[in-house]
């Protein structure tokens, strides 16, 4: 009954922020209140705002869309930057559509779906509230009663000023059923909801030989002309197009390119002018964002069209691209799988993140910068630590090309994948080779991929590969090594104690015996050699690791195991090939003796409480690294 007595205390919170009263009441609530009279652009931008900004890394992240859009950072900065903030401060840009360009599956459905959803709850709180003339069937502004001449004495008086002019339809219940007099005009508090056409409406293109202009503007209700004796009385009109009753909030306009010339006309005098023509009447008033979208082949089809300049004019075209982020695009398969089906199956660690590592790399370029191939790029994007560059060289790859991300393996494909294989593997458990697999046997059938683009992709999954194999193997080290963090940090103590010696020309103390001894020099080359330090090279390292150690002493901050990646890569790697016979006899032994058997069990249960693995995965994790080890 929990969720009977959830919709009752809906139903209840509706009734309590129900309001209705006159034009004269309302005017004492835009005085005391006056963010109720902001305009469509504004309430849309406030929205977003009031959502929280967070600054990082020297950009704006709008936590608005931070649940659902995940590593297209900076294409939301700068919507929001470029399109939302200036045009609620009624700059010239709230004049233009807005078109969201990029490709399938890249997020453009998804933000347009948060904006409606999130007016539909704006709507709902004091911030965002919005009042109609009751009765109106566009829900139209009750400031457009104040009669034109009389609106510079209302902005002098409210600092409001007021667009639009009062609807056919509003004129004349204004003249029959009020007389004439504007404070008894009824006003109510309306609610957001594109289910009830109320502030949020969506128009699909369809054949443009049966598609009527109606479904935008509205039409004249034939069987009421008899009664009313005019198609010109607004009383004959129906005014339920999907413009009338986007009024206030936003429209979607879906696959905009794909409609007849007739519908985008209209959409730019709306934006344009704010009115639009409808039937036999004046010019009607309405304030509202509309919001496009489409792929990339449509638009460059589009601009190329000389016919189409006045309107390519009057649109502000925001590329959406693909995720280049190897974590935010885990995310967005996580994301894919919560919501289908599937979310009962068991996914292994690492198995998504091999995925997303093939669907980055498809989507990334090469750059010109010497030293960077498509790898290093893809772990710079994604915030890891590449020995020899930093941010400035990251933001440097980010300029070399405009259209980055703009093409590749979209996300949609990956899943269609992963649920291939669940349902050919009939076990409610997969791995990265399963997820790997299935994505290069899907290659040959996907519809948009040239046989050189495969040979390309077939690369990728060979990368993904070799990526998890380092994965995979470290994660059985850390589970053979009990207290794996523990032996990481007394190995590199180890090794910091010997290059301070080593650098500063001084003698160690034993700690058992207190003589003294020169550097440990095996131990230091047992460790430089795991990530290719050459002995001439060997110097220069240390130097700079000790370099490293002195600049956190003086910031006050303690040098740790993470804090220089190719340190924690070489001592990572000399504890795994301390390890390895271990590893090695252990995972691969047809008939493991005793011990053995009690070490797979101890390094399974670990696998299973502290990495995310169930009995199946790790079994199979352990069976794929023994394999590896053995080559």
């Amino acid at each position: 009954m929990d969720i009977i007595n959830k919709v009752k205390n809906l139903r209840d919170e509706e009734k309590r922020l129900e309001w209705e009263g006159t034009f004269a009441d309302y005017l004492e609530i835009v005085k005391n209140r006056p963010e109720v009279a902001q305009t469509a652009h504004s309430r849309v931008y406030n929205m977003v705002k009031s959502a929280g900004v967070e600054e990082r890394d020297g950009r704006r992240m709008y936590e608005f869309f931070g649940s659902s859009i995940f590593g297209l950072e900076s294409a939301i900065e700068r919507l929001v930057e470029e399109y939302f903030h200036p045009a609620a401060k009624r700059l010239d840009v709230r004049k233009r559509i807005l078109l969201l360009m990029g490709p399938v599956s890249g997020g453009k459905s998804t933000i347009v779906s948060m904006l409606k959803r999130g007016l539909e709850h704006y709507s709902r709180t004091d911030e965002g509230a919005v009042y109609a003339i009751k009765g109106c069937p566009m829900h139209e502004d009750p400031l457009h009663l104040i009669p034109q001449h009389l609106r510079e004495d209302f902005f002098q008086e409210y600092g409001i000023r007021i667009e639009g002019s009062l609807s056919p339809l509003n004129t004349m219940r204004l003249d029959k059923e009020y007389g004439g007099k504007i404070e008894n005009v009824k006003v109510e508090r309306i609610f957001f909801s594109e289910d009830k056409r109320i502030g949020i409406g969506t128009f699909s293109p369809s054949d443009p030989k049966s598609q009527d202009i109606a479904d935008l503007t509205g039409s004249i209700d034939f069987s009421t002309i008899a009664e009313f004796g005019s198609e010109s009385d607004p009383r004959a009109y129906r005014f339920d197009g999907e413009l009338n009753k986007a009024n206030r909030g936003m429209m979607e306009f879906q696959e905009i390119l794909k409609s007849d010339e007739k519908f985008l006309w209209h959409l730019l005098s709306l934006t344009q002018e704010g009115n639009f023509k409808a039937g036999r009447f004046a010019l009607i008033s309405a304030d509202e964002l509309i919001i496009a979208h489409t792929n990339e082949s449509e638009y460059k089809s589009f601009i190329s069209n000389k016919k189409n300049e006045a309107l390519h004019s009057r649109m502000i075209v925001m590329p959406i691209p693909y995720n280049l982020k190897v974590s935010e695009e885990e995310r967005i398969y996580q994301k894919m799988i919560k919501e289908s089906d599937i979310s009962h199956v068991h996914v292994a660690p690492h198995a998504l993140r091999a995925a997303a590592i093939f669907s980055i790399l498809s989507r990334l370029k090469e750059s010109k910068k010497q030293g960077v191939d498509v790898v290093k790029k893809m772990r710079l994007y994604d915030g890891e630590n590449v020995e020899g560059f930093n941010q400035v060289d990251v933001e440097e790859l980010r300029k070399e090309y405009q259209d980055e991300g703009m093409d590749g393996i979209d996300p949609r494909y990956v899943i269609n994948r992963i649920s291939s294989t669940i349902i050919r593997k009939e076990i409610p458990s997969i791995n990265a080779l399963d997820v790997l697999r299935s994505l290069k046997e899907g290659l040959d059938q996907h519809p948009s991929i040239s046989k050189d683009d495969l040979e390309t992709y077939l690369n990728y999954i060979s990368i993904a590969r070799k990526e998890y194999d380092e994965i995979a193997k470290k994660e059985v080290q850390k589970a053979f090594v009990y207290s794996y963090e523990e032996s990481a940090k007394t190995l590199m103590d180890n090794y910091l104690d010997n290059v301070e010696a080593y650098c500063n020309k001084n003698k160690l103390r034993d700690p058992l015996t207190g003589e003294e001894m020169n550097p440990d020099e095996k131990l230091m080359r047992s460790i430089e050699e795991q990530i290719g330090i050459s002995e001439n090279a060997k110097k220069a390292f240390r130097e700079e690791i000790l370099i490293r150690l002195s600049a956190y002493a003086r910031k006050g901050k303690r040098f740790d195991y993470n804090s220089h990646e190719r340190l924690k890569e070489a001592i990572q790697k000399k504890l795994f090939a301390d390890l390895k016979d271990v590893v090695k006899i252990t995972t691969s032994s047809k008939t493991p003796d005793e011990s053995q058997l009690k070490k797979i069990n101890e390094v399974i249960a670990r696998l299973i409480d502290e990495h995310g693995y169930n009995s199946v995965s790790a079994n199979e994790l352990l069976r794929y690294v023994g394999s590896l080890l053995n080559r």
